[in-house]
């Protein structure tokens, strides 16, 4: 039997959750529900090892860090991105399950309201 790794945990943390799918972003192991990503595993180099990366509104991502600080942080690099670093080593499975869950709510509500329109650029209004 192979040995599970941190990001299997993810996986089996998701597992109730609709429509996900496992992938590569940026080379790394990821879940995404209809192309939108979830959550990956955190390589930029500013991360501690084992973390992974989701994806939450920036709103939110305050509270859990004061939340929780030894689970949740966030590193500069990733400051302009709706994510939040999550060290696996620390996090309740629950805990996890949760923030999942918290991930793939606002990834359906952007999928139901559908792709942004585009505004007409200034070139195409002179046209």
């Amino acid at each position: 039997m192979a040995k599970k790794t941190g990001f299997d945990t993810v996986v089996d943390a998701a597992r109730s959750l609709p429509d996900i799918e496992q992938g590569l972003t940026w080379g790394a192991d990821a879940l995404k529900v209809h192309g939108r990503l979830l959550a990956c595993q955190a390589i930029h180099k500013s991360a501690e090892p084992n973390s992974i990366v989701v994806k939450i509104p920036i709103d939110q991502r305050e509270e859990l860090i004061a939340s929780d600080p030894a689970v949740y942080y966030v590193t500069e690099h990733y400051l302009n991105y709706p994510s939040v670093l999550v060290r696996l080593s620390r996090i309740h499975r629950d805990s996890l399950r949760d923030l999942l869950g918290m991930a793939y709510r606002s990834a359906d509500r952007k999928k139901k309201r559908g792709p942004r329109k585009r505004q007409p650029s200034e070139r195409s209004r002179r046209s």
